[in-house]
């Protein structure tokens, strides 16, 4: 356990001023947003393009979205703790626990993606369980299995992208994962319609596009980290000598209490699209639309927060701690405006936006009004992800973590069944639901990042 230490002023004297902290906080948190958003264009892309086979294969892409959704977070979370250990381990100068840190973040992505696939085709029998319609669970399994077996690719490429963040080397990382979406939606055209020749698979097309997309963008990201002379000092010097339990329980340390915060968001979001999916194959595809754009907006303030994490941790490494609460500002500002401009759009466009989706008119219908609880949740969405990667970054994961389960589990999730299935308000019911989870794990964040930036706090755990 780290010294307790008194925030101090920067080693030079004067603190750098809230515009210099703004400058230095959207140069790093560009490349994130736009990397974080080019990921969720994959599935903007899958959706558009399965959309247009029918309701029934978007709701077997929205079923399968749904099951993975509570995995693909926990990884988020789990392999965040790269991030931070080797911000703080640059911000101390010690390229070796950076090195340390990434192999065995590489090694924990692997056996984690592993497993996932492991539980997906464990679990194909449990799909009629889920009281989805019938005909959805019916189309799921091949492309469930499909997905499930791209997340080693994407894991390994999550952890390696993680290295580069923190490193403030992000560009490079940003465009080949942006020319993954961009062979993603290629793959796609090609074999979800079948075109040059290729036989027209579907649902299952979609599947394959996406794994191939993602292999090939995790050897691309391998290859750049080896030959990149920035990087090359921050890397491994062998990737196959023995691990050890001390350095997985550092990452661990970190990683396992945020990606339970992560989990019960999501797995929150999860449960409610199970519940939508009761009321029938029509609400559950207009759930999709509608969450698939709200998850894409979100992706500005979630890069914004990964910048602030990379930030706030390289501050501790070097006991700058006066800056904390500048840089937590930074990024408050950039999430809100742009979840206001977000927000507008969702309320002033919802319907033109989900004609983009589908065409049938009750799906058209029924998005446009999630779109319109979507919007007034934006704000409090994006605050409270800022919040919680601002104290990712001091090592502060377990209280952020029993927020998220009382907000999301104990508020959330009951008022929307009581909302959506009870009253009768159907899938609009749902999401007030959640959107009250939502606000008050964001107050209770935005009070406990403030007040511990302001507050001597452990640096290291």
């Amino acid at each position: 356990m780290g010294a307790r230490e008194p925030l101090t002023a920067s080693a030079g004297g004067a603190l750098p001023s809230f515009g210099a902290e703004c400058r230095e906080t959207i140069t790093l948190a560009l490349p994130l947003i736009s990397g974080q958003v080019s990921q969720m264009l994959i599935s903007v892309v899958d959706t558009v393009m399965v959309g247009q086979l029918g309701v029934t294969e978007l709701g077997a892409a929205t079923l399968t979205n749904t099951v993975l959704a509570v995995p693909y977070v926990l990884s988020i979370g789990l392999l965040s703790s790269i991030s931070v250990r080797v911000s703080q381990a640059r911000g101390a100068g010690r390229p070796g626990d950076a090195a340390d840190a990434l192999r065995h973040g590489t090694w924990l992505a692997l056996l984690f993606a592993l497993g996932v696939m492991a539980m997906a085709v464990a679990g194909i029998p449990l799909l009629s369980r889920l009281g989805q319609p019938p005909e959805v669970v019916a189309s799921t399994p091949t492309y469930l299995v499909i997905v499930a077996g791209s997340f080693i690719p994407a894991m390994l490429s999550m952890a390696w992208k993680n290295h580069a963040d923190a490193l403030n080397k992000p560009w490079p990382a940003f465009w080949i994962l942006f020319s993954g979406v961009l062979l993603n939606m290629f793959l796609n055209w090609l074999w979800i319609y079948g075109r040059w020749g290729f036989p027209a698979l579907g649902l299952e097309g979609a599947g394959w596009a996406t794994l191939a997309a993602r292999c090939a963008t995790a050897v691309a990201m391998f290859v750049w980290m080896t030959r990149s002379t920035a990087v090359r000092l921050w890397m491994p010097s062998r990737w196959w000598t023995r691990t050890t339990t001390a350095s997985f329980a550092t990452l661990l340390a970190i990683g396992f209490p945020a990606s339970l915060q992560l989990l019960t968001e999501v797995s929150a979001f999860a449960c409610a699209s199970l519940l939508i999916g009761t009321l029938g194959a029509v609400p559950l595809a207009a759930h999709q639309v509608a969450i698939t754009c709200a998850a894409t907006t979100f992706m500005v303030p979630l890069g914004v927060a990964m910048a602030i994490t990379v930030r706030v941790g390289e501050i501790v490494g070097a006991h700058e701690y006066a800056r904390l609460r500048r840089v937590l500002a930074s990024g408050w500002l950039y999430a809100l405006v742009f979840m206001a401009l977000s927000m507008t759009v969702f309320l002033l466009c919802g319907e033109w936006i989900a004609r983009q989706f589908v065409t049938d008119p009750g799906v058209v219908k029924i998005a446009a009004g999630l779109l319109i609880v979507a919007g007034f949740f934006q704000l409090v969405d994006g605050l409270q992800v800022v919040c919680a990667g601002a104290l990712r970054g001091i090592n502060d994961v377990r209280v952020p973590a029993w927020v998220a389960l009382l907000a999301y589990w104990g508020l959330a999730l009951p008022g929307g069944a009581y909302l959506g299935l009870s009253a009768g308000w159907g899938a609009a019911g749902v999401w007030i639901g959640l959107a009250g989870g939502l606000t008050v794990a964001a107050a209770a964040l935005t009070v406990r990042a403030w007040r511990r930036f302001d507050t001597p706090f452990e640096a290291t755990s």
